[in-house]
């Protein structure tokens, strides 16, 4: 029944705010270095689909942010299928879905009845770069992936025995990641206050 958000950046704020990745949010770059906590109840039978609508509220609100939308082509990823091909059998879907993530040098990931539309966004987000599902597989599956994070490019070597998220990719799901130009919703910050309205 409520949010607690400590030692967030603005940025992230915004970011979680619109439900989009690092590259999605253009502003100010101080945006990066202020930091807030926030703690907020929400009403009684509040709907999740009601909850990011509620924290852009307080955002307009207490720094009076405004902002607009744009599509902006941006240099990324395609995730397809690879020439050796798709190596994962689908599972039945519903309920106990997931992903279990552990960081560290060398990076796990379990997955648990997750679609390749998931799949994309993780990969994203642990990239920092767009990466769209092209693969054109439905259903859901459940996989292990296990790669280093020392040098997340397409030519880095293998460390320790464990391949760059670009090898794991293939050897162990036969998916790869192509360079693609990728349409982006860009959240542009027209205006943001420095320091907040007090409670």
């Amino acid at each position: 029944g409520q949010v607690v958000m400590a030692n967030q950046t603005l940025k992230r704020l915004i970011e979680r705010a619109y439900n989009v990745k690092p590259m999605q949010v253009t502003g100010p770059s101080w945006m990066e270095d202020l930091r807030f906590d926030i703690a907020a109840k929400y009403p009684p039978d509040t709907k999740n689909d009601d909850r990011l609508p509620m924290l852009r509220t307080l955002l307009e609100d207490r720094f009076k942010l405004a902002v607009h939308h744009e599509t902006k082509d941006m240099p990324g990823y395609a995730l397809v299928a690879a020439k050796s091909g798709f190596k994962l059998k689908p599972v039945e879907p519903g309920g106990g879905d997931g992903m279990d993530h552990n960081g560290g040098r060398v990076q796990t990931l379990t997955a648990t009845k997750v679609s390749m539309t998931q799949l994309a966004d993780f990969v994203a987000r642990t990239l920092g770069e767009m990466v769209v599902d092209k693969t054109g597989i439905d259903g859901v599956y459940n996989f292990e992936l296990r790669w280093t994070n020392d040098d997340q490019n397409p030519t880095a070597t293998d460390i320790d025995g464990v391949p760059s998220m670009f090898t794991a990719l293939q050897e162990a799901l036969g998916l790869r990641l192509q360079a693609h130009r990728v349409p982006v919703e860009v959240v542009v910050v027209d205006h943001v206050e420095r320091v907040p309205i007090e409670n």
